[in-house]
């Protein structure tokens, strides 16, 4: 599978860039800058034709709002800096077959309405936007109604105090085919955002300290997420109302807070999760309403709840994880479970292997009773560690009758995977 998909964002990739790259035969190079034919960036636009390119040396443009309306390419020499002022949206983008390499951009305008970004394309196909540098801006880089873009090793940073100061970092509305590549986003209030994106790949980001997620997509189906880091984001990563999903590979660490997660999935189905690692959160995965999601080869280590499966989710298959550390590994807010556990590692497993086929030969129960207590009633959670609470679960483990008889792995792994 994992090849499958490598493979087809492989071939989008080398398609778009082709499109890119093509130049028109009669194409110019038009220089901006100190000493050279054009002092400003919006007069060598305006002299420019499809196909052109404008090379803009080192200085500071304050220029207000750019639009690009050509099909050309934009390439900063040494990062010109582009100002907004905190009044203008810096780069409006509504042509087709557009660069834009090499800048910084930074205090783009603030007006709430409007949604003004560093850059903002609108309707439009085979974009590039790579390699630049975007400071203190509202929205980062926006993205509506466009296919075919590639969004590449940007470095995206706001420093707004509160969610309603910010937009996000990449904000991609109904759109198709899009690479979010290599770029790092931070404090912004999301990191990367989908709404109603498809046949999309979010590759070797990493999104950290952002006001509210580091990752946060709806209605985004068929897209995958592979080998991206979040780390300290106010709330975690969300993934809601969304199918056919892959995340592979994933690092979700240290996101902390009475409503954080490593990631929320609600609602969704049919997504695949493989090779991910979820350490320190207050929960790793949360799933509410969810289904026929396969969850293989994940680590689980030092989180407060590995995993939360509430009662409104079915037929998900747990499979060959390791669970280290948590203080909770697993609960639910039920008493009947329609998913399955097997073959995980459980580091509180107390089982034996006597015929040392390296699995457990009795079952493991890794719902504790506390933890169905403390999921109904969370000032329940003073009492951890108390010598009652110790005695209750040990009880509930020898004769369970509290927590669901079926949420059980009947062959736990003795070993952890060396995943």
């Amino acid at each position: 599978m994992k090849g499958m998909i490598i493979n087809i964002y492989g071939f989008i990739a080398t398609l778009v860039l082709l499109l890119l790259n093509s130049k028109d035969t009669n194409a110019a190079v038009l220089k901006v800058g100190k000493g050279e034919v054009y002092k400003q960036i919006k007069e060598a636009v305006k002299q420019s034709k499809n196909g052109d390119t404008l090379i803009v040396f080192s200085g500071l443009y304050k220029e207000g709002n750019i639009i690009i309306d050509k099909s050309i390419c934009l390439l900063g020499e040494g990062f010109p800096v582009l100002d907004g002022e905190i009044k203008y949206e810096i780069f409006s983008v509504k042509h087709s077959n557009v660069t834009i390499k090499g800048f910084t951009l930074q205090n783009s305008g603030r007006t709430v309405m409007e949604d003004p970004g560093a850059i903002k394309v609108y309707e439009c196909s085979n974009i590039l936007i790579e390699g630049n540098i975007l400071i203190n801006n509202y929205f980062g880089i926006y993205l509506q109604y466009v296919q075919h873009a590639i969004i590449k090793n940007n470095i995206i940073k706001a420093s707004q105090k509160e969610e309603y100061q910010s937009g996000n970092g990449i904000h991609c509305w109904k759109s198709d085919s899009l690479q979010i590549t290599g770029n790092k986003i931070s404090g912004h209030r999301d990191g990367i955002y989908f709404e109603f994106v498809s046949h999309s790949v979010i590759w070797r980001n990493i999104s950290k300290n952002n006001l509210r997620y580091g990752l946060h997509f709806m209605f985004s189906n068929d897209n995958a997420y592979i080998t991206n880091y979040f780390k300290n984001n106010g709330a975690g990563v969300a993934v809601m109302f969304t199918k056919k999903v892959v995340m592979m590979n994933n690092t979700f660490e240290e996101n902390w807070g009475d409503a954080a997660y490593g990631v929320l999935f609600k609602e969704l189905s049919d997504c695949y999760l493989s090779g991910n690692n979820f350490l320190s959160n207050t929960t790793g995965i949360f799933f509410d309403g969810s289904s026929r999601i396969v969850i293989e080869h994940n680590l689980f280590k030092g989180n407060g709840w590995g995993m939360r499966m509430q009662a409104n989710c079915i037929d998900n298959e747990i499979a060959y994880n390791n669970f280290i550390g948590n203080i909770f590994d697993v609960t639910t807010n039920g008493t009947l479970t329609l998913n399955h556990f097997n073959e995980n590692y459980w580091d509180k497993y107390e089982g034996y292997d006597l015929d040392k086929d390296k699995f457990g030969d009795i079952p493991f129960h890794p719902l504790s009773l506390y933890s169905v207590i403390v999921e109904k009633n969370p000032p329940a959670m003073l009492l951890y560690q108390s010598f009652i609470v110790n005695l209750l679960d040990k009880s509930e483990k020898v004769i369970p009758s509290l927590t669901p008889e079926n949420f059980i792995d009947r062959k736990p792994s003795i070993y952890p995977y060396p995943l």
